[in-house]
């Protein structure tokens, strides 16, 4: 079968709600993948940041396959024998006290809120029914009922209402706004450190260190969700250590399975996660054998490989030399770690500049029009990346 059969079938049995870029990937290893003609691609869009370790890390694999041939799935009916060890491997990892294992990055999110809610209640005081979260707008937490009551995209959010309350949304990276918002129920704010899906929006130097002051002064919990940023995609093995801002809620997820299966989230110490008793929370899969010896391979490999200094150096890299492309159409180019985006003219089309890399030999997807994102896998060699910026170059020049 060829590209275009696989296309074909995509569009006749399944629903249209995304619009990827005309590309079928039969084939995945490292940084490149082919198409099932053979032709070779560097991916830059790394499945959102679910391939930060690259695709098929052997590591990661092996893990997946050893644990296959013994026990997948147990539920939380009963104990397993994996997932105690992914827990306190992923609460040494990021620094916390507890952990709680969902399958998705929403669901992470979703956990998240229901944690800030219940702990409003029963440990700050605010009548259920009240409770309220400021969120920012032009966010991306997920595409369930509660991630998109806090959304301001409208393709996200249309005519899916009623909308579930409790959010208060506020502009990105405006403290002062955001404590204007504060009231005496207000139990949690929540934010990506970056914003991935608005375009790579990166905030002021001292945002999460002031989200932290201001959380702090009115007992109110500091959520970040890190699905995207986290696990040295900025260089840093979560985002917001840029800053020591350090949240009382991380959501988690994406490159935690290694980019082999759905392994999410959230970290919290003891005060807030001791709210959930049994029967308050759950999932059928979260914590299962598999998933958790995938995500202790995926966190060995970012630990061992030192993927974080390794993004830090790269990034820099990609931004002074993409920078210097002779394009009167791009504006800036912005970012931390590999996660980066270039940013065009308004108005500009972006999607044709997608189109004309990937037949250049290079996968990136376009995000608000007129944004490229660039984010390849955090495993990608000095070599590959100025290769990638040479086709990024070559593109970019055209336009």
């Amino acid at each position: 079968m060829t590209t275009k059969d696989f296309i074909e079938l995509d569009e006749k049995y399944g629903a249209h709600n995304y619009h990827p870029l005309p590309v079928v990937i039969s084939w995945a290893q490292g940084v490149k993948v082919k198409d099932p003609e053979g032709k070779e691609y560097f991916d830059f869009l790394s499945a959102y940041s679910a391939v930060n370790q690259g695709h098929r890390h052997p590591k990661i694999v092996k893990a997946l396959v050893d644990q296959a041939q013994v026990c997948t799935l147990t539920s939380r009916a009963f104990h397993n024998d994996r997932m105690g060890g992914f827990l306190k491997r992923l609460c040494e990892y990021t620094g916390y006290e507890m952990a709680l294992p969902m399958n998705t990055g929403a669901e992470a999110v979703e956990t998240a809120i229901k944690a800030a809610r219940r702990w409003g209640v029963e440990v700050k005081g605010v009548e259920n029914g009240k409770q309220e979260i400021i969120c920012v707008a032009e966010n991306f937490h997920g595409r369930t009922l509660g991630a998109i009551s806090m959304s301001s995209d409208p393709e996200s959010t249309v005519n899916y209402g009623p909308y579930v309350p409790g959010f208060v949304r506020v502009p990105y990276a405006d403290i002062d706004a955001m404590a204007k918002a504060v009231t005496k129920n207000t139990v949690a704010i929540l934010v990506e450190p970056i914003q991935g899906e608005a375009g790579v929006c990166v905030p002021y130097d001292g945002y999460l260190r002031d989200i932290r002051a201001l959380c702090d002064k009115h007992n109110i919990l500091f959520i970040a969700d890190e699905v995207q940023t986290g696990f040295c995609r900025t260089g840093k093995r979560f985002a917001w250590q840029h800053e020591g801002a350090r949240p009382d809620v991380m959501c988690l997820g994406k490159a935690l399975g290694g980019g082999i299966m759905p392994v999410s989230a959230i970290v919290a110490d003891h005060k807030v996660m001791d709210v959930f008793t049994p029967g308050t929370h759950g999932s059928t899969f979260g914590g299962n054998p598999l998933a958790s010896a995938v995500a202790i391979a995926a966190m060995d490999v970012l630990e061992d490989e030192k993927l974080d200094e390794h993004a830090e150096k790269l990034g820099k890299i990609f931004r002074d030399e993409v920078a210097k492309i002779p394009c009167k159409n791009m504006v800036k180019v912005r970012g931390k770690g590999l996660l980066n985006a270039v940013l065009f003219k308004d108005g500009f089309e972006a999607w044709n500049v997608c189109l004309a890399l990937r037949d250049a030999g290079l996968l990136a997807k376009q995000t608000h029009g007129n944004i490229i994102r660039f984010a390849p896998p955090l495993v990608i060699t000095e070599a590959e990346l100025r290769q990638a910026i040479g086709i990024i170059s070559k593109v970019l020049s055209a336009y």
